[in-house]
């Protein structure tokens, strides 16, 4: 091997240079220097010495003694008591440090020696204490086992016992049937006693004294689980098997075992119950009935789109779809019947007689109604009327030289259609008002349809005679194609040519109805609680709830109770339509009256009870009835409308909260509303709140948490609402004319539909050359021969008629000049911006043209 430096040396067996020289001098050899050289003796006389530093053998064959050092650490912890009285735990660390010198002879360690000792011994009593431990163990499994064979083995002799048992009372009840005849006949034959129940009761206690002698088991889970019907434990045990499990008694008759397997059988059909649905059920009150748990209901609403909690109001209609579909019979009931029981009263008793017909005066706005009325009562309503038009319905009685008549004047407008409606059906005759000279118009046509509706007789009043162009005759045509055909035509309705103005033939029209009146043999009974209808009703500060009743059979007093619709109250005060307080009202009579709880809605029937206690109860069962068919259908409309959002998008909503005179107008107003946006996907109409009275400062705190206007009509917000408005920023608007409202929410709703645009093209070019420009890249010159171009036009780019390409123009040059746009016939520069065109293609320049939107 050739020699090394030192420096060298330590590269090559990974160790520092200088530790290498101090073991270099612990070997005896004279090299001091890095740069030394180690010939090949010197590496043999290193190798010997670091061999004899680790225990092996050097040069001379004898190992030099090796030294081990053993360290041990060990924590415990110690409680100390403070001066304050309180422990403190203090970590106490104990460090040990023995070191072992193997020499070549033995060298005698008494220290070490007797602690390997101690450390040997302890190692051995654990041991010895595990292997006692495994043995006592596996002794406990062995017992268990012999337990568990013996208990099986006393089962099996327990079962071979009943079944002898069982048999021999099979044969003792077979011989006892064969009676004593049979018995001395085997006597006689056999030579040997017959076994009588006498003698296989004696057996049977033989028997058992013998066998108590020997230990039974108790019979396990499994020998019952074994003996029962079904896999189950026996229902009820026999009065034998009770004494047996009795301790220290024993039963001394002999044991007869029968069939104890009890009677119930696991039905093999499905149960079908009788379900009674009311009008509205709760789901949790639904799944009682079909005894059933309520979460598997709300499981099958689900699966037929229906998401209900389980105190959740369903309506009759989904009711009925979930039990026949769950397999059941369904009983439907009508809650109204015990609230008939309630109101029921004889009326046989009270005698009947004349009374005065119920007029509804009908027709299109400014038809002249009003001013018919107005010329039979000789006083002046339509002056007081907003915009010359009836905002309510008027109810009046007017004492005629021929007799009494009632009038119910209805509104013309549209808006009013459903107030109209039940003018029709409070009425008698219905006399129908169209202008000669306009003719036949569409509330015309609608009065006729409730008319008919209602099946009442009409008279067609064919007004405003007296002025130029007016065409009687045209007015025939038009309603002979609905149906109304005149007398002198052999049709069954009365025509009466009149005129508001000068009185023309008001008084052939009062012998029409009278004479109707006569051929129909009106009569009611004028005894006994008032019945009838209401007809408006309104909040009045000074008055409180004021309502219009028409009363339609028995007398209406002072201090009855009466119920209207959900509300009930004491008649406190009645008046007449003049303002004249009066103290009773018979049939045909419109009366104004105070004392109700709230405003009842137009349409409503009025009844006359005899004690507060049934008109409070009738009252609250229609409230809490109303207010579950509401949530229900909410339910049921819930879902739909969360498909049809999400299907639409996003729907622009215009909150209003609508306070209004009268109950009436407030209905029409609501419904026309309603029906504006009913059409349009995009907008539609939220009515958050609604009222009769004046606006106060709790409307402004409706209107202002939902976002919404606040609209009165014919009414005015107080101080405090208009301050709270002010502050919240609330828009208050009043209204006096209903078509103006509705103007008013059309236009807001059509500035909230989104705006539709159309494309229009305004030119075309073609390519003709394309050139490379260092500032815009391809330019295409062009030739525009549709036309104008312009620069801030969006175009597309057709190749072959079809489109590929659809952007704006980078630039628009003629010749060097730029140009905002180039007209039809001129060359120009064209650099459409992000695409390259080609020679021959042609670029359409087009522009968006927004559509103006209506409802």
């Amino acid at each position: 091997m050739a020699e090394v430096t030192v420096k060298q040396l330590a590269t090559v067996v990974g160790t520092p240079v200088e530790r290498l020289l101090e073991q270099i001098k612990d070997a005896g050899l004279s090299l001091d220097s890095p740069d030394a050289l180690v010939s090949d003796n010197d590496k043999m006389q290193l190798l010997a010495h670091l061999r004899g530093m680790h225990g092996k053998p050097g040069a001379d064959g004898a190992a030099k003694p090796r030294k081990i050092a053993l360290k041990r650490k060990s924590v415990a912890e110690v409680k100390l008591n403070t001066a304050s009285g309180r422990s403190k735990t203090v970590a106490v660390e104990v460090r040990r440090k023995r070191a072992i010198v193997r020499p070549s002879e033995p060298v005698a360690d008494i220290a070490g020696e007797s602690e390997q000792a101690a450390e040997l011994t302890e190692l051995e009593k654990l041991r010895a204490d595990q292997a006692r431990r495994e043995a006592e163990r596996e002794a406990e499994r062995e017992r268990k086992r012999k337990r568990i064979a013996e208990r099986e083995q006393a089962e099996l002799a327990e079962q071979a016992h009943q079944a002898q048992l069982k048999a021999e009372a099979q044969q003792n009840t077979e011989t006892a049937r064969t009676g004593k005849k049979s018995a001395t006949k085997e006597k006689a034959d056999t030579g040997k006693p017959a076994l009588t129940p006498d003698v296989v009761q004696a057996e049977e206690t033989r028997r058992q004294k013998t066998s108590s002698k020997k230990p039974k088991a108790e019979p396990t889970a499994r020998h019952q689980k074994d003996q029962t019907l079904y896999g189950r434990k026996e229902l009820h045990v026999s009065a034998s098997d009770r004494r047996k499990k009795k301790k220290g008694k024993r039963a001394r008759s002999a044991r007869v075992v029968a069939d104890t397997r009890h009677a119930f059988e696991k039905p093999v059909a499905p149960i079908v119950h009788e379900v009674v649905i009311p009008e509205t059920i709760t789901v949790d009150g639904l799944a009682k009935r079909m005894s059933m748990k309520a979460a598997e209901l709300m499981m099958q609403l689900m699966k037929m789109g229906v998401m209900a909690t389980i105190n959740q109001v369903i309506d009759q209609d989904t009711a009925v779809l979930v039990v026949e579909e769950l397999g059941h019979k369904v009983i439907v009931v009508n809650e109204d019947d015990y609230e008939q029981s309630l109101l029921a009263r004889d009326v046989s008793t009270y005698k009947e007689k004349a009374r005065p017909p119920v007029v509804t005066i009908m027709g299109h706005v400014d038809h002249g109604k009003t001013s018919l009325l107005d010329y039979i009562r000789k006083s002046r309503i339509t002056s007081g009327e907003a915009g010359g038009i009836t905002q309510h319905i008027g109810a009046y009685h007017v004492e005629t030289g021929k007799g009494m008549i009632t009038f119910l004047d209805t509104p013309g407008h549209a808006a009013f259609t459903a107030m109209r409606e039940r003018g029709a059906h409070a009425t008698d005759i219905v006399i129908i008002v169209v202008a000669a000279d306009d003719g036949v118009m569409p509330q015309t046509i609608e009065a006729v349809q409730h008319a008919q509706a209602a099946k009442v007789p009409i008279i067609i009043a064919v007004n405003k005679i007296d002025k130029e162009g007016a065409d009687p005759d045209r007015v025939k045509n038009e309603l002979g194609n609905y149906e109304i055909i005149p007398e002198e035509w052999g049709g069954e309705n009365i025509f009466v040519n009149v005129s508001a103005l000068t009185g023309e033939g008001v008084d052939d029209l009062l012998d029409a109805i009278l004479l109707q009146a006569d051929l129909l043999e009106l009569k009611a009974s004028v005894e006994g609680p008032a019945k009838g209808v209401v007809l408006e009703s309104s909040l009045d500060k000074g008055r409180g709830v004021t309502s219009t009743v028409l009363v339609q059979e028995g007398v209406l007093k002072k201090g009855d109770i009466m119920l209207a619709g959900e509300y009930f109250g004491r008649v406190r005060a009645m008046y007449d339509e003049y303002g004249h307080n009066v103290e009773f009202a018979g049939p045909s009579i419109p009366v104004a009256v105070i004392g109700l709880s709230s405003t009842p809605d137009a349409g409503d029937e009025m009844l006359v009870l005899e004690d507060e206690r049934t008109a409070r109860e009738v009252s609250e069962n229609r409230r809490v009835k109303a207010r579950n068919m509401r949530l229900a259908a909410q339910q049921a409309n819930k879902l739909d409308s969360l498909f049809d959002q999400m299907a639409e998008g996003e729907v622009k909503k215009l909150n209003i909260l609508l306070k209004a005179d009268v109950q009436g107008t407030l209905h029409a107003i609501s419904d026309s509303l309603l029906k504006l946006a009913a059409d349009n996907d995009q907008v539609d109409v939220r009515i958050v709140g609604s009222g009769v009275g004046g606006i106060n400062e709790t409307d402004i705190s409706l209107a202002a948490a939902s976002s919404a206007i606040v609209i009165g009509f014919n009414v005015r917000a107080d101080a405090s609402a208009r301050r709270a408005a002010a502050e919240r920023g609330v828009e208050l608007n009043y209204y006096g004319v209903i078509y103006e409202l509705i103007d008013e929410v059309t236009k807001a709703l059509t500035g909230m539909l989104k705006a539709e645009y159309r494309e229009q093209i305004i030119g075309m070019a073609t390519v003709q050359e394309v050139f490379t420009s260092p500032a815009f890249g391809q330019v295409a010159g062009s030739l525009v021969t549709e036309g104008v171009v312009r620069k801030d036009a969006p175009i597309r780019v057709l190749r072959d008629n079809v489109v590929i390409f659809e952007g704006e123009l980078e630039s628009l040059r003629r010749f060097k000049d730029n140009v905002k746009e180039v007209h039809s016939g001129t060359e120009c520069g064209i650099a459409v911006k992000n695409y390259d065109v080609k020679v021959g293609d042609q670029i359409e320049v087009f522009e968006r043209i927004e559509m103006e939107r209506k409802l």
